[in-house]
């Protein structure tokens, strides 16, 4: 019985023991899955983003075959509307990434976005041909793009103010055109 404190001393202090290093394993287990998560969606939006970056490309430049404005390097439509529904594929490809890993705001943002691409497309196509109507167009997916990245940095947990504005037409553009 004499030794019956320091018996319950030990195992007070095992059990004190592997209940602080329990909870700072499971502490280290989370903040190690938070951090793949967030790196994952991090290649997850990059990765989106690079794919549709492409489509917006290649779109631009059927616009600049048919004559469309703040484009260049035009695309003959025969090889461009292929390479146009390859890029819309890899696109698709890369969205079921996004609706997995994103949280909501992020996803509907990213919704807007390649929305407004496929909009930018009927001009790229040749459903419209409107001049004015291409510049809104271009103007509603550069303030898409924006809105995704805003989204995109915040459910990151990046700090600081988002990238300037993709607006279009840029203000060089502006310049060049009110001469």
């Amino acid at each position: 019985m004499d030794q019956a404190p320091a018996l319950v001393g030990v195992v007070i202090g095992a059990l004190g023991s592997y209940v602080t290093t329990s909870l700072n394993e499971r502490s280290r287990w989370r903040r190690t899955r938070a951090e793949r998560w967030d790196e994952k969606k991090f290649e997850t939006y990059a990765s989106y983003a690079n794919a549709l970056k492409t489509q917006i490309r290649v779109g631009q430049r059927l616009a600049a075959h048919r004559g469309f404005e703040f484009t260049v390097d035009p695309l003959d439509p025969e090889e461009g509307m292929a390479l146009l529904a390859h890029a819309e594929s890899e696109r698709q490809a890369e969205w079921e990434a996004v609706l997995l890993v994103g949280d909501a705001e992020t996803v509907a943002a990213a919704r807007a976005w390649h929305e407004a691409v496929w909009n930018v497309e009927l001009w790229a196509r040749g459903l419209r041909d409107d001049q004015e109507g291409w510049t809104a167009a271009l103007q509603r997916m550069g303030e898409a793009r924006d809105r995704f990245y805003a989204c995109a940095r915040r459910d990151l947990g990046m700090s600081g103010p988002p990238p300037p504005s993709g607006q279009w037409p840029r203000t060089w553009r502006q310049d060049e055109l009110s001469q």
